[in-house]
């Protein structure tokens, strides 16, 4: 039996948290994606990844999707201007500032995108872009 993409989701976010590489989970988000190209969740994730793996081209691709389909999510936004640092982009204050607002507005998004971060860092300790996004976003 074929496994939904919301099953896949799930089955990568858990894997993902339990330390798995990068390196493994790109392929089953990347699948998730084209399974479920409306899946916002799943493209931030694959945007975060990307990341992860020093692929910021890639990640601004999702990420931009990931946005369009759901504005509201913070954590879409700042892998988005994650993506637009590392790749030296023009247009990261709007994203941080309306991710600001989305964070300001529920302390379980705020909450959820400190975890991310210092999950990012613990990952990968010398990005810059992430510890400057993070400075922007709680200090």
């Amino acid at each position: 039996m074929t496994s939904t993409p919301e099953e896949l989701f799930n089955q990568g976010v858990e894997r993902y948290k339990a330390g798995e590489s990068p390196d493994t989970l790109i392929p089953l988000f990347e699948e998730i994606c084209d399974r479920a190209p409306k899946n916002s969740p799943a493209l931030a994730s694959l945007a975060w990844l990307y990341l992860l793996k020093d692929r910021p081209k890639s990640a601004t691709k999702v990420a931009q999707k990931a946005v369009k389909l759901n504005p509201q999510d913070p954590q879409a936004r700042i892998n988005l201007a994650l993506a637009m640092l590392d790749s030296g982009k023009k247009g990261v204050r709007d994203h941080i500032e309306m991710a600001q607002q989305l964070m300001m507005a529920a302390d379980e998004l705020r909450d959820e995108v400190k975890e991310n971060v210092e999950e990012g860092l613990t990952r990968k300790p010398d990005w810059k872009s992430l510890q400057r996004v993070k400075t922007w976003l709680f200090e």
